[in-house]
């Protein structure tokens, strides 16, 4: 086994302090910019624990017989320093917790700093900043925010009445383009009702299947995370604490109310892993997304309801007749499907009514021209 270079430890020990040195003056600038207090009290609690590392490299120098140099900040450093004084420290906060994530496990193979607390001390860093990211609204927590900013979980089911309202529409507008296409190729009722049928049941059978997967993968997923919380709840319970008391305290809590909450949630496991689970995680585990198969029935049921819109009139009458009344038909589905997206949207009623119309013609007319060149 080769022996270190003392040469190559020495210029490590120095890239090592560097980076602590810059991250110890960015964190004090971002405190002294910080409004909120609280906030100025974690940089500042980051900036003396940053300081430490610098000053555990530099005495490492010292043992292998170099002084250690008087490092400032590096030019990437000023930058952000410059920054988070003029502008806040909300505007490098994202650069820095990215940075964090990036560095959090560089001490972990360290022989020098292996066995101390420096690697647990980064990957709590990495994890409080990436939390304080995820703060909107005015300062609150957003656990589902910070979960996903992780990559421990992906996002919520959304709200239902939206995705109902957008699965419809996509059920009208293929249906549509399909009978359209049909119609552009030939005029007959049987090819294009039996085409719109085909459609209307393939693609709902897509939606709820791609539904089902979808829920259902992240029902799993929570799951493996909760279990994930619960070993690391077991195994270092004082880091979970410590984790606990950060939320509460980036919540709004001072420093010795969010370490006695903690302190007090922490005391029973069950009731600590669900309160982690909900703060942390920004998981309901009492539901875990909800049932897959309820998202997969509606998610069909939803499509089915779009998609019988331009098949109704094809039933009822003959040749062009039956072409004009599943465009009429389906043009007035549009236009109330866009004035119920304005909903969410905020838009003018009819206005988001005409968009929503003219797309989903413009898509119909493509698929009727590209019927028409196939029959040419």
């Amino acid at each position: 086994m080769a022996k270190p270079d003392p040469r190559q430890d020495l210029s490590r020990y120095r890239r090592n302090q560097q980076g602590e040195v810059d991250s110890a003056a960015l964190y004090q600038a971002m405190a002294e910019a910080e409004t909120k207090p609280e906030l100025a009290a974690i940089y500042r609690r980051l900036a003396a624990a940053e300081a430490a590392h610098a000053q555990f490299w530099q005495r490492r120098q010292e043992r292998a017989g170099q002084p250690a140099p008087n490092l400032g900040p590096t030019w990437r450093a000023r930058i952000l320093i410059w920054l988070a004084r003029h502008l806040g420290a909300a505007s490098v906060l994202p650069t820095v917790a990215a940075r964090e994530s990036l560095d959090q496990t560089s001490y972990d193979d360290q022989r020098e700093s292996r066995h101390t607390a420096l690697p647990a001390q980064e990957r709590a860093h990495a994890r409080l900043l990436f939390r304080l990211t995820s703060m909107g609204n005015g300062g609150r927590w957003d656990g589902g925010a910070y979960a996903r900013l992780e990559g421990r979980h992906g996002a919520g089911g959304g709200n239902a009445l939206r995705a109902a309202v957008l699965g419809a529409n996509d059920g009208l507008v293929s249906t549509l383009s399909l009978v359209m296409g049909v119609a552009g190729a030939q005029f007959s009722n049987t090819a294009m009702l039996a085409t719109g049928l085909a459609g209307m049941l393939a693609g709902a059978c897509s939606m709820a299947m791609g539904e089902w997967i979808s829920v259902q993968s992240s029902r799993e997923m929570y799951a493996h995370q909760i279990a994930a919380e619960a070993e690391e709840l077991a195994e270092v319970p004082a880091e979970e604490q410590a984790e606990l008391a950060l939320i509460y305290q980036a919540k709004g809590f001072t420093a010795e109310e969010a370490a006695a909450i903690a302190a007090r949630v922490i005391q029973n496991q069950e009731t600590a892993l669900d309160t982690l689970t909900r703060e942390e995680l920004g998981i309901n585990p009492d539901d875990l997304g909800g049932s897959a198969g309820t998202a997969a029935l509606a998610s069909f049921a939803v499509f089915l309801v779009g998609a019988l819109i331009p098949i109704l009139p094809l039933l009822f009458l003959q040749g062009r007749a039956a072409v004009m009344g599943s465009a009429v038909a389906s043009a007035l589905g549009l236009f109330l499907i866009g004035a119920a997206i304005s909903i969410f949207t905020g838009r003018h009623p009819g206005r988001a009514g005409m968009r929503q119309l003219l797309i989903g013609m413009a898509a119909a007319a493509v698929t009727y021209g590209a019927g028409s060149a196939v029959e040419a």
